[in-house]
């Protein structure tokens, strides 16, 4: 699991707490637990989610934020070196000798990519099969950031759904002035909880979803790319230029530096 994420929702979580504490004492906690104001916020934004999206998608954009949470990419420069050690191979192997590399590799698309290339597919198929797997996976990741950031816009909305059936419950009840502060302070919970799991968690959700869906692109790519170099033969020198080419200037510098002394080390 990426820690920042853990970090975030505590320290979110732990500054609410706080400030709760600090206005009523810890015996205040309880008042802001209330189960129908749960039922509404949480089961309202279901049954909208649902309506406005089919079950399987919404399943699937549950273990798109799972991935987004919990598995950790690779860095542009690793999946640049792996690539050219596959190319040393192959030039002093033959394409057939990365079949061996498959069984380490933990990446799907990379094997997929890697046996085309094993199976003697030229550099159109390649292009072919591995471009439309990244324009599924784009496709992928934008449905579950829709799904994701849909549930964030209409949580706080049943939040003050839930506070108007609040409001109204104490209108009836406006017969015993001693009651409505408490009354007022219940309704209000459930506005509290839609903003707070909006702004605190499914938004930033849907906005982590963007950033690690481009860098998860970009990784695809890259990899594309350096298949199909070494479908056509390219030097290691030539397919690390190539490749150096995705990359800011400064990292590119630094891996250049990185290569010379490593084969200098050799």
């Amino acid at each position: 699991m990426d820690p920042g994420v853990l970090i975030g929702m505590i320290i979110g979580g732990a500054l609410i707490l706080v400030s709760i504490i600090f206005e009523g004492g810890a015996s205040s906690i309880p008042g802001y637990i209330n189960m129908p104001a749960m039922m509404i916020t949480i089961g309202g934004t279901l049954a909208a989610t649902i309506i406005r999206f089919p079950i399987p998608m919404v399943i699937g954009a549950i273990a798109v934020v799972k991935k987004s949470v919990f598995v950790k990419l690779g860095s542009a420069e690793e999946e640049i070196t792996r690539l050219i050690q596959y190319c040393k191979i192959s030039r002093r192997e033959g394409l057939l000798g990365l079949e061996k590399e498959i069984e380490k590799i933990k990446d799907e698309f990379l094997i997929k990519a890697v046996r085309l290339l094993v199976d003697g597919s030229d550099s159109d198929t390649l292009r072919g099969i591995l471009g439309t797997e990244i324009d599924n996976i784009k496709q992928r990741h934008a449905t579950g950031k829709g799904i994701v950031e849909f549930t964030g816009t209409v949580f706080p909305a049943f939040g003050m759904v839930g506070t108007v059936l609040g409001l109204i419950a104490m209108m009836r009840k406006l017969d015993d002035p001693s009651h409505i502060g408490e009354a007022m302070a219940v309704a209000f919970i459930a506005t509290f909880y839609g903003v707070t799991f909006s702004n605190l968690i499914l938004l930033p959700l849907g906005g982590r979803l963007d950033t690690l869906s481009k860098k998860e692109l970009f990784l695809k790519e890259i990899i594309m790319e350096g298949v199909i170099s070494i479908q056509r033969g390219d030097s290691p020198m030539v397919l690390e230029e190539k490749l150096k080419a995705f990359l800011q200037a400064k990292v590119a510098n630094k891996m250049s530096t990185s290569s010379k002394e490593k084969e200098k080390a050799e």
